[in-house]
Order: structure tokens, then sequence, then C-alpha cells
């Protein structure tokens, strides 16, 4: 072979070699501009989500434009049993004739004490021209609602003392020559406190969410000074002490069918080996058996799984959570059956849809995610058995979920798992056995948001307080938050609920005596016989 030839051989192969490392360094430089089209996107929706929770709308609602739109994925057909398949009849349902009520403002509620103010013409008006005295006919009534400022009294406890002036008690020399009768029981000994002043005080931060130190001003302006730091002293201490109630209603929760589990932040100073800027947690549980629900708040500094596995320790039955992998531990011990969140699922899609720069594809799912809870609403509104419900949500929900899961599968590999929707997409796929498990029972919703509801009051009160002084003050908060969500679940004004209890609280030192102070157990009618924060 030449020299030439050899030469031109040679330049072939590097040619080729260099058109090989082009070939390269353009596939690395695609790789990088999509890497990098992804993480514009990314950074996008991190940026719209920024925003919207700074300004947007909190409420997963959608305008009217978003209803046509999801109009377009809601359609009848999802409801049916498949695709090009008969559609089963629709239960005929008989609506009651019934009555439009007049619009306007709410009459007045009738309990309310009425204090009558006549407005009267003359003595000289009511005679009538032709001399004789005009007829009361009737009357015309006008109500104005007033508000009375808290009334602030002192009761003072007289213990009369009794002796024998004639023989000064050496008549009888094993009873005392100076009688008295015993100091009476009290909530908080050597404190001014009374059970209505704590539970007013109680009520109005975990309640009403006015921090002590705003309840200290209101105090300070009708002339009477309570520190906040008393008020501080006087939850820890009492909190203490309602301990024997609160592990009554953790059995209760134990002892019902289904388990709710949510948790959330709270800043703990004070806590030993960490420092004051550590996120701690509140967990919430909320269970009981039919009728009788209960709210169990608990403080923990962390968020392990290992604390709703303690907490429940041996309970079987159904949990129902969110996505968290913390539950997993949990879910994993014999006799619970984990149940997922559809609105969990729906707030990831609906944040997609916000992010998002056109319509389409969030759209698609929450149409028919939105179509399984107008199923559940639907269902729950019709006086069925529960065999009846099971079966008509089965038939009603399970083409709906085979249409999800299908196009959740089919956009799982064209969508990055790195931006809003990829993340939904996912979520939702790595949920889904959990997800279907409301199917099984009538005790089961489709969603987690009893408990979220639960823990909201926590939430919004966080923000007007902040934070808790200390770890016990924490533990006392988790206290009151349980006692006053729970009896507001079973239909009892919190005030009088814990007016009640604290009152009975000095008095009750057998488990007989805290088992009369749940809820369910008071007569309505008993917390109305009180006076001021004393038995009647």
């Amino acid at each position: 072979m030449s020299e030439d030839t050899q030469a031109l051989a040679q330049r072939i192969e590097e040619l080729k070699q260099r058109i090989q490392e082009l070939e390269t360094e353009l596939q690395k430089q695609q790789a990088e501009k999509v890497e990098l089209a992804q993480l514009a996107l990314k950074r996008f929706e991190q940026m719209q989500l920024l925003r919207r929770q700074i300004f947007g709308r909190r409420a997963e609602k959608l305008d009217e434009e978003d209803r046509r739109q999801l109009l377009l994925f809601n359609e009848a057909e999802l409801i049916l049993l498949a695709e090009g398949s008969q559609a089963p009849e629709a239960p005929r349902v008989e609506v009651r004739a019934h009555s439009r009520q007049k619009s306007g403002r709410k009459p007045l509620p009738p309990e309310l004490p009425r204090v009558e103010t006549v407005h009267d013409i003359s003595e000289e008006e009511k005679q009538c021209a032709c001399g004789r005295p005009l007829l009361r006919i009737g009357e015309e009534t006008l109500e104005k609602f007033e508000v009375i400022p808290p009334r602030m009294r002192v009761r003072r406890h007289l213990r009369p003392k009794y002796a024998c002036h004639a023989c000064e008690g050496s008549g009888d020399e094993s009873r005392a020559a100076v009688r008295i009768a015993p100091v009476p029981a009290q909530l908080l000994p050597r404190s001014i406190a009374s059970p209505a002043l704590v539970a007013y005080i109680l009520v109005g931060k975990f309640c009403d969410s006015l921090p002590f130190y705003r309840q200290e001003k209101q105090f300070a302006r009708i002339g009477v000074e309570i520190s906040r730091q008393d008020m501080a002293n006087w939850s820890i201490a009492v909190a203490k002490r309602v301990q024997p109630l609160l592990q009554l209603l953790r059995q209760q929760i134990l002892q019902g069918p289904l388990v709710q589990i949510d948790e959330t932040t709270v800043q703990v100073m004070g806590e030993p080996g960490r420092p004051n800027t550590s996120k701690s947690y509140m967990w919430v549980f909320l269970g009981g058996k039919p009728g009788q629900p209960v709210v169990d708040y608990q403080y923990h500094p962390t968020r392990s799984g290992s604390v709703p596995a303690q907490v429940l320790g041996d309970y079987h039955g159904y949990i129902q959570t969110d996505g968290y992998d913390g539950y997993d531990e949990l879910a994993a011990q014999p006799g619970i059956v984990a149940v997922g969140c559809w609105a969990h699922v729906r707030r990831k899609f609906f944040e997609a849809k916000e992010v998002a720069k056109g319509k389409g594809s969030a759209d698609a799912a929450l149409g028919m995610i939105n179509a399984l809870f107008t199923i559940e609403r639907t269902l729950r509104e019709q006086d069925l058995t529960p065999q009846q419900f099971l079966n008509r949500r089965h038939q009603q929900a399970q083409p709906v979920l085979e249409k999800l899961l299908g196009w959740l599968q089919e956009r799982r590999d064209q969508v990055p798992e790195s931006v809003t929707l990829g993340k939904a997409i996912h979520y939702a796929i790595g949920q889904w056995p959990k997800l279907l498990r409301y199917l099984d029972a009538v005790v089961l919703s489709p969603d987690n948001n009893a408990c979220e509801r639960a823990i909201r009051p926590f939430v919004i009160g966080r923000k007007n307080w902040m934070l808790s002084g200390s770890p016990a003050g924490a533990e006392a908060s988790s206290a009151w938050y349980s006692l006053i969500e729970t009896a507001k679940l079973n239909g009892i004004e919190p005030y009088l609920y814990l007016n009640y209890v604290l009152c009975r609280l000095p008095e009750s030192d057998k488990p007989e005596d805290y088992q009369v102070l749940l809820p369910w157990n008071i007569p309505k009618e008993s917390l109305l016989d009180f006076e001021s924060g004393r038995l009647a």
C-alpha cells in the first residue's frame, strides 16, 4: 500500500473517531438541554406554588372556567361498568315534597333570654276624639341582638367556727374544742383560680386562638391582674390532673374500627439536648366507637414512624393516613389494614393544575377523582343498608378507578417525575393499593379529611402563639386540644364541658369517677346546671 493510501486510510479513521466524539458530545449536550429544561420547569412550578401559597387561594376550589374544563374528563361514561358496555339502570330516588324556606335573616335562637322594652304612646294619644279610650288591638315586635361582656365576680368560701363557751371543749375530749367544716377540695390549692376561670382561659387559647398575653391585656382592661405566667402555670398544673381522663379517651380510640392519623410541626423551647430552632411534632389520632368520636393530640419531638406504632400498640383495625413513609412501620404490623387518602392525591394534581402553563393532563385526573367523591357523597345521602351501600359503591366506583389507573400508567413514562405533575402521578401509583381499600367497609371514606379538620384548630392557633415555651407546655396544649376537640365532635360546647370536668376533678380519684366525665356519659341538661362554675 502506497504512502498516500495509508495516509488516506488513517485520515478516514481519524474522521470516523471525530464524528463519534461529536455524536457523543451532541448526545451529552442534548441530555443536558433536556435536564436544564426540566430543571427550569421545576423551578417555574416551585415559583408558581410559592406565589399561590403567599398570594393565592388555599382552598382546592374550581372557578367556572375550571368546571367547564373538567366536564371534558368527567363524562357519564366514567361511572359505567366499562367503555362500550351496557349502562346499568340508574336507581330511582323518590323525592319528597318540600316547602321552600323564605329567604332572609334567620331568627334569633329562642333559648336566648328576652328583655322587653315597651315603647308606648302617651295617655293623651290613647283617647279617641269621640271621648272613648282606645283599645289595644295588637303590637309590633322588633328584636335586636345584644352582647354583654363577661361578668367577673369573686366567690367567697365561708367556714363558720363553733366552740362551747361553757366547758370550752372539756366535756368531750375525743373531739376538737373548735369545730369547722373541712376545706373543700380545690382544683388549684392556694390559687385564686376557680374551675370557671381556668375553663374560660383555656377555651380562649385552645378554642378561640387567643394567646395568654392577649388575655392578660383583656383582664387588665377590667382592672384584674392575671399574668400570662400564671395562666401558663395553671394550664400545665391542671393538665396533669386530667391525665386519667385522657387515658380513657385513648382507650376509646383503640376500641373503634378505624383510626385516622395526621401530624404537624410545632416549635418547642427548652427541649433537652435540642436547639430551640428544632422542629417537633403534634400528632393527632381520630377514632372511637360509632357515635363516640375521640380526638387525641400527642406531642412528640420526632416524626419517626415509631410514634404511631407505640401509640396504637396491639391495635387491630383500619388506619387511614397520607403517603408519608413513616407510617409503613405501623402498616406492617399484624392486624393493621392501611388505607390511603384520595384528598392528598387530588391535592397534588390540583397543585399541578395551578402551576401548569396549559390545561389538560391534571384536569383529566381531577375529573376522575372528583367523580369518585361525587359517587361517595351521593350514596351517603341515600337510605341504604350497609350491604347495598358497598355493592353500589363498588359498582359505580370501580369503572372510574380502572380508567384512572390506565391513565396514570400511560402518563407515567411520558411525564418526568421531577415536575409537579410527574410527582402527582408517581404518588398516586405508589399509593394505589391503599387507595382502593376504602371500597371494602362502610366505616371508611375516600379521604382523611376528618382528621385534618381536627388538626386545623391547632394550626390556626399556632399562627397566633407561634411556639410552646417548654415541653411541659406542649404536653398541656395537647391535653386541652384533645378535650376541647373531642367535646366539639360530640356536640358539646367546649366551655360547658371543661367547666363541668374541672368542677368534678378535685373529687375524682377512682376510675369510675373519670368514666362519668367522658362526653357521651354526661347528660346535656347537667352541663347547664352550673352557676359560674359551681354545681347547682
